[in-house]
């Protein structure tokens, strides 16, 4: 199964949810590919997130890198839309979710935690 998170820049919010999803499919022992991708890039991932995602979760995303929508796999079974409206594009696949979350870029940690 392939599943993918998607934002605007592929810097926050879909990095977050990738890091996270990742690490409980592999602590669960689930065989699912999890990636993220963003309608644009940015020049790197949130450091804020970065750093609350290890405090929080202990998962280190320090290697994390914004990636494009089209470096994503044409077969996805799920995608997530993490609240991007019409920036990102629908793609193909056989489950889509709008998760509806605003971007947390330059907000308080409470806002991130969200």
């Amino acid at each position: 199964m392939k599943l993918a998170f998607i934002c605007i820049h592929n810097s926050c919010r879909s990095q977050m949810a990738e890091a996270l999803a990742r690490y409980k499919t592999e602590k669960m022992g689930v065989d699912i590919e999890v990636f993220s991708a963003g309608s644009d890039t940015s020049k790197g991932v949130n450091s804020q997130a970065i750093r609350l995602i290890h405090e929080i979760y202990q998962i280190n995303m320090k290697k994390h890198y914004s990636k494009l929508i089209d470096s994503l796999p044409q077969n996805l079974d799920i995608v997530v839309s993490m609240g991007c409206g019409v920036a990102c594009p629908s793609l193909k696949s056989r489950y889509y979710f709008d998760f509806g979350l605003k971007d947390p870029s330059g907000s308080c940690d409470d806002e991130f935690k969200k």
